[in-house]
């Protein structure tokens, strides 16, 4: 099974369509909801974990698109700016899924953006603001 983590940005002209659940019935995928902020009248956004086959999730993907939603792949929004970051580990304590992590040996803080879900939480709390998100 492959998995992916994507970010759709919905026209709100696309709001009332059933995009995830067509995803599910007709491309036999899983879908795991990590962020969503979707309101009448406005574009809507969606963080998505995606599984299934490869071969399922790219045929999907393209008719996401060919329906109005931009799809981004997730890593593609949440930053790290290494040069700002001071190895504080102000974001360490807060971060759900431990997407940012100490190394013992040598104390540097790190991001694995594969287990990010761009909840945003270390953003306010890092002092240099080296995390951003940008949708």
């Amino acid at each position: 099974m492959a998995t992916r983590r994507v970010v759709f940005h919905y026209p709100k002209q696309m709001i009332d369509v059933p995009v995830v659940s067509r995803l599910a019935r007709d491309f036999d995928l899983e879908f795991n909801i990590l962020r969503a902020n979707v309101t009448p009248d406005a574009e809507g956004l969606m963080v998505l974990g995606l599984e299934g086959t490869e071969e399922n999730l790219t045929k999907a993907l393209v008719w996401v698109e060919a329906q109005g939603v931009a799809v981004q792949p997730l890593e593609k929004d949440v930053v790290r700016v290494e040069e700002k970051c001071t190895e504080c580990g102000a974001c360490l304590t807060i971060c759900p899924t431990q997407a940012l992590y100490r190394e013992v040996e040598t104390q540097r803080v790190y991001f694995d953006a594969d287990r990010c879900i761009a909840c945003e939480l270390c953003v306010p709390v890092c002092p240099p603001r080296a995390m951003t998100v940008a949708f």
